[in-house]
């Protein structure tokens, strides 16, 4: 029976839910509805494909399959999801219960597949992944490395699920943890089994839930549960992915926290950039509501706990807690002396517990396993799992979920594919644009990802953005780059912040154009330790991790910047040129016919040349060449 069918039909009888046993009721209606062995067509609907074109190969595929209805033994069930993961190689299709994996599926592919792997049971071969230097494709999602060595909690229903429809979620355990607590648990039990859990934030402070919930609780007043789906980070989409593709988990782990610290009312402050997330959990409040999982009486017990969206603004310093709550009451968003602990007077001078939306999807999980089963996955400082995304120069550019303490050649190389263009890895930059700069392969390669490690190097793990770079990027470019970001998105309340982020721009942006001086780097320094010591808040005092891990690790650089005039990665244009070897130049002529500016001269099958005057450092040649002939001089 088609799954979508089966479960509008249970809901359209269903009314509130008056306890606990009508809930799982329900539950196994739906899934002795549900043939787990049912042909589905899982099309990923998740910001990135969707950028790609995933709403159009939705609806032909749905079409396609409707006009091939009477040709089709068992009908399959096409329907939307979450992201999938694999966001380098979208739009993203499964075909259950094969497992089988499509990737950058046009419109135009629906009918295809239909006919030759829906009707006839063959593959569409050009649309299977093949890893980089592989000769054969990979047909299944399991068999793939970047899926296989992957170990998913938080995001096990993501990419399963509808997240439009609660029933698909219901059918997947949805509620199950909070029908468990209302019925079964005392809220001192509940934060007992999450302080026995070991989880800690996932926002980037990594205190401990359990402690931050009993501190809490123990308030007088009025409490307040708030979701932290602000997410501001340059290249970071964890938060984002969870919120668009399984919000019940969200909403479900923001009940049971509610609970446990006897609050009412909750917020989930969402960047406005992220109008998928708003709308998919605008939607699941208003079904889950409908079916009294949240609001009032919730399963019949008595306990009440009222939701809304909040949208920011898109200020970066909003990320960090007081500034949120600040920002939540309406006012201009900026952070409080860290003395004043939100536990005690956050969100309208309230109790409040402000967790991210990894650390709540965590806890329903944790309440049904228990806190000994999640303490099984990461390591004695960092249990349980953490969600990076992993982007820059590496293959494969997704969503991953490791156990902490995966090492960062796991990360990189195991699941993210490796270094594209055969080029070398330079440094791994993680924790945001507060991070640091971790070197490799010179060090660290080896390093288990965890609270403690990272924080030993100069870096951070912050909510799990990872920026892999290759030997084409420039440390000190990217030290000005991510110091730039952090002056246009301070708030510029205390002068440590707004005045040492200023200054340190402004030398950087000197060295980078060629006009560095003796004695820059160590005034980069004393400036950076002085803006981490004594910033206001947490993004303050993180503010210099750029500039302080890179002269760390790659003072070679700045120093050639300041005394050679040089860029050694030559991506500061006016510290190189490029140069053509003549001994490797096989006159072939790419060069010349990719070069824009008409840079490039030369004879077919002798040496070229490269017109400085004209050259305007695009790379192209750089980028062509076969040959290893250009130089970056």
């Amino acid at each position: 029976m088609n799954t979508a069918t089966s479960a509008a039909a249970v809901l359209s009888g269903v009314k509130r839910f008056v306890g606990g046993q009508e809930l799982e009721q329900h539950r196994q209606a739906l899934i002795d509805r549900t043939d787990p062995n049912a042909p589905r067509i899982l099309v990923c609907c998740g910001t990135g494909c969707k950028a790609v074109g995933s709403l159009d190969l939705l609806e032909t595929m749905q079409n396609s399959v409707a006009a091939s209805g009477a040709a089709i033994k068992v009908m399959p069930e096409v329907k939307r999801t979450g992201c999938h993961g694999f966001c380098s190689r979208g739009p993203l299709l499964t075909l259950q219960p094969e497992g089988l994996f499509y990737q950058r599926v046009k419109p135009e592919d629906a009918e295809e597949i239909v006919k030759q792997t829906v009707i006839g049971g063959e593959l569409v071969k050009r649309l299977l992944y093949k890893p980089q230097g592989a000769k054969e494709s990979i047909a299944k999602v399991g068999d793939i490395p970047f899926f296989a060595k992957q170990t998913k909690l938080v995001l096990k229903r993501v990419g399963r699920i509808d997240p439009f429809d609660i029933n698909d979620s219901l059918v997947h355990g949805a509620y199950k943890a909070l029908n468990k607590v209302l019925n079964e648990m005392s809220p001192d039990q509940v934060i007992e089994e999450i302080k026995n859990s070991k989880l800690r934030g996932r926002g980037g402070a990594g205190f401990p839930t359990g402690l931050k919930w009993e501190s809490c609780s123990r308030q007088p007043g009025r409490h307040y549960v708030i979701c932290n789906g602000d997410e501001g980070d340059p290249g970071a989409f964890m938060d984002a992915s969870v919120m668009e593709g399984d919000p019940h988990a969200v909403l479900e782990g923001m009940a049971i926290a509610a609970y446990a610290m006897g609050s009412d009312r909750g917020f989930l402050y969402v960047r406005m950039e992220y109008p998928l997330a708003v709308q998919t959990l605008t939607r699941a409040i208003r079904q889950a509501e409908e079916l009294g999982l949240i609001g009032d009486n919730i399963l019949g017990t008595g306990f009440k706990f009222k939701v809304s969206v909040s949208t920011g603004a898109g200020a970066f310093v909003c990320g960090e807690s007081s500034a949120l709550m600040s920002s939540l009451e309406g006012k201009v968003g900026r952070p409080r002396p860290k003395y004043i602990r939100s536990t005690e007077k956050g969100f309208r001078d309230s109790p409040s517990n402000l967790n991210n939306v990894e650390t709540y999807a965590n806890v329903p999980e944790i309440i049904l396993r228990g806190g000994a089963w999640y303490t099984g996955y990461g390591t004695e400082r960092s249990a349980g799992t953490k969600v990076f995304s992993l982007t820059g120069n590496v293959h494969n550019v997704g969503l991953v979920e490791v156990p902490m303490g995966t090492s960062l050649r796991e990360i990189v190389y195991g699941i993210g594919g490796g270094i594209p263009n055969k080029k070398e890895l330079k440094a791994v930059q993680t924790g945001g644009p507060s991070g640091g700069c971790i070197p490799i392969p010179k060090k660290f390669l080896d390093i288990n990802v965890g609270f403690g490690k990272l924080a030993e190097i100069g870096s951070m793990m912050g909510s799990g953005g990872m920026i892999v770079m290759d030997e084409n990027i420039c440390m000190v470019e990217v030290s000005r780059y991510f110091i730039n970001f952090l002056v246009e998105e301070s708030c510029g309340q205390c002068t440590p912040c707004r005045e040492g982020l200023t200054r340190m721009k402004d030398i950087l942006t000197r060295l980078t154009l060629g006009e560095g001086r003796e004695g820059d780097v160590e005034l980069l320094e004393e400036i950076g330790k002085f803006t981490n010591s004594f910033s206001l808040c947490g993004l303050g005092t993180s503010a210099a991790n750029p500039v302080l891990s890179t002269i760390k690790y790659f003072r070679e650089e700045y120093d050639a910047h300041i005394r050679d005039k040089k860029c050694p990665a030559g991506v500061c244009k006016p510290l190189y040129y490029y140069e053509i070897d003549p001994e490797k130049c096989t006159g072939c002529g790419l060069c010349r016919a990719k070069c824009p500016a008409k840079a490039v001269a030369g004879e077919k099958k002798k040496p070229h040349t490269i017109d400085q005057e004209l050259c305007i450092k695009c790379m192209e040649c750089y980028k062509n060449c076969k040959f290893d002939s250009i130089k970056i001089m």
